[in-house]
């Protein structure tokens, strides 16, 4: 659906909580799931400047390095991708992936225009033109429920969580080949992998645990336990660390990257926490609260929440753009 017009366009009052102090401009990009919509958030002011619509059940946002582009996967009564020109503010297409169908996890390859898209249904990660509406390939995971997809920082090597295999799926991008399998605690769903490939970190949701998988040594250590459900896990190279929402708990954990170790938790009841998206100098982190709508900005120097943003209707997927939009 090309130029698809905005669904709302809003200019609210700036809640207190929103009130910037923490100096951050830019653009967020939030997935709203019940609501089937993506909020455009200013980050400076937290001002809601529109809501876009999805395609049903949007979970995942991938986004452009230089945050020029966003997209949905479609992932709850869908098989669809719902693509974001963030600099006009609309929906610039909307991409049918076909017999594809539970699109789940999604991020861009190196150079932005290619994207890797889990489809859950079919044990598959699709390879998407987004830009020019079109599949260029697929690859077969060779396991059930692929779920999420998390990509090396030179955008060769993929690798999947598939929940009802209780594996991790390695997937070499240039052959299009699944390479290797390796078997994790049940239900891994949250899933990174470090920059150079060198290791994954897995959440598993059976037995509450997060392993390290040695991609070399094909060896899986679960060094931290005691989660409910570790929804998602972020890397924080600069500051040694590893941010864990844990869903269940109402908790996101911070752990030593180095040691393995836990080093302070953020407690949110009652909120939900679930999507994380990064800016570029590792500073700031915006977190989703699905059970209580808004975002939170958290500054990574001291692992505290600055600010709150309200969002859409149980907010899961994020991401930020330095892009500043008209109002």
């Amino acid at each position: 659906m090309p130029g698809c017009a905005l669904l709302v366009a809003l200019a609210v009052s700036i809640p207190l909580s929103a009130q910037n102090q923490d100096g951050r401009t830019g653009t967020l990009v939030v997935l709203n799931k019940s609501e089937a919509t993506a909020t455009f958030i200013d980050v400076a002011s937290g001002e809601v400047v529109a809501r876009l619509p999805t395609g049903q059940g949007p979970h995942e946002l991938a986004m452009t390095k230089d945050g020029r582009w966003a997209v949905s996967t479609d992932y709850s009564g869908g098989n669809s991708l719902t693509v974001f020109d963030i600099e006009n503010v609309r929906v610039d297409n909307t991409i049918d992936l076909g017999r594809y169908s539970r699109p789940h996890g999604a991020f861009f390859l190196e150079g932005d225009t290619i994207l890797a898209v889990t489809s859950e249904a079919t044990s598959n990660v699709v390879l998407v033109n987004p830009f020019q509406g079109e599949i260029v390939g697929s690859i077969s995971t060779g396991a059930d429920g692929s779920h999420m997809v998390a990509v090396t920082g030179d955008g060769g090597t993929l690798f999947t969580g598939n929940m009802r295999a209780a594996s991790i799926s390695q997937l070499d991008v240039a052959s299009r080949s699944h390479t290797a399998t390796f078997s994790v605690p049940g239900t891994p769903e949250a899933i990174t992998v470090s920059q150079d490939g060198s290791e994954v970190w897995v959440g598993s949701n059976d037995e509450g645990v997060v392993s390290v998988v040695d991609i070399e040594a094909a060896r899986v250590t679960s060094p931290l336990s005691g989660f409910d459900w570790p929804y998602r896990i972020l890397i924080v190279p600069s500051h040694d660390l590893v941010v864990i929402p844990d869903m269940g708990r109402h908790v996101v954990r911070f752990i030593q990257h180095s040691s393995r170790t836990d080093i302070g938790t953020l407690s949110l009841p009652n909120e939900g926490p679930q999507g994380v998206a990064l800016t570029p100098d590792q500073g700031t982190l915006f977190l989703s609260l699905s059970l209580s709508d808004q975002i939170a900005v958290i500054d990574l120097g001291t692992r505290q929440i600055v600010r709150r943003i309200e969002s859409g209707e149980t907010p899961d997927g994020i991401g930020w753009s330095p892009l500043v939009l008209s109002r």
